[in-house]
């Protein structure tokens, strides 16, 4: 062989190495780039995602804190009812102590709940026809 056709064929074999080596790195490239945008997208997906969960987050918050502002009343509105009730018992009382036509037969339980409680309570509605009949008889 010729001096002339080593070198081409060194020269050729060169040039396809380079155009394998060029081809490899440009596909690499590409899948860099292909996996660069899977990521951009999994990232803004995880951005809306977190702005999703932080969204039902300040909801669920707010919806405790009223859970709880409505217990806070509920309780207070308890007490009011308590002292109203015993306010009640005690003008009862008192109205009972001041009549003069009463027989000495007060009892505050009886007394207890209005006359619309008592209609409201099925349970206290059967009582109060059972009592009436019985005195009835």
């Amino acid at each position: 062989m010729s001096t002339g056709a080593i070198i081409a064929i060194v020269i050729a074999a060169v040039i396809v190495l380079a155009l394998v080596m060029w081809l490899g790195k440009r596909s690499r490239d590409r899948a860099h780039e292909t996996r660069r945008h899977e990521a951009r997208e999994i990232r803004r997906e995880a951005e809306v995602h977190g702005a999703e969960a932080d969204q039902l987050k300040a909801e669920a918050d707010e919806r405790a804190a009223r859970a709880r502002r409505e217990e806070a009343e509920a309780r207070q509105q308890a007490v009011r009812a308590e002292e109203q009730r015993r306010e009640a018992e005690h003008r009862h009382a008192r109205a009972h102590d001041i009549d003069p036509d009463t027989k000495g037969d007060y009892d505050p339980s009886d007394e207890r709940r209005s006359i619309g409680e008592r209609d409201a309570d099925p349970d206290l509605v059967r009582e109060e026809q059972r009592r009436r009949e019985r005195a009835d008889r």
